[in-house]
């Protein structure tokens, strides 16, 4: 029983090792969203920071001001998304292997 324990412990060490490792490989993975034809796009890492917004200068008009806020908030929310996929992609083999141990979360 004891062999078991330790066996188990040294997996979850093991699969506590390989989340960081992807934790940090998601620090330099990038997703990028576009809304309105490519007139807004948003960058972020993979872990879910925004690196950059870029807008047109054809979609800035000071007498739509709403439609360029509704298009910066349209690009950053999908580009969330995506960076949220990609971690849960990642992330995956690894609680994938959990499940697998009868320790799901």
């Amino acid at each position: 029983m004891a062999m078991k324990l330790d066996n188990l412990m040294k997996q979850a060490r093991q699969m506590q090792s390989k989340m960081m490792q992807i934790q940090e490989n998601l620090a330099h993975e990038t997703v990028e969203a576009a809304v309105g034809g490519g007139m807004v796009s948003a960058k972020f890492t993979g872990q879910g920071d925004i690196v950059s917004i870029n807008i047109d200068p054809e979609v800035i008009n000071p007498e739509d001001k709403e439609m360029l806020e509704d298009l910066v908030v349209s690009a950053v929310n999908e580009g969330l998304k995506k960076s949220r996929e990609l971690m849960s992609e990642r992330m995956g083999s690894v609680t994938g292997a959990l499940g697998a141990m009868g320790m799901g979360f």
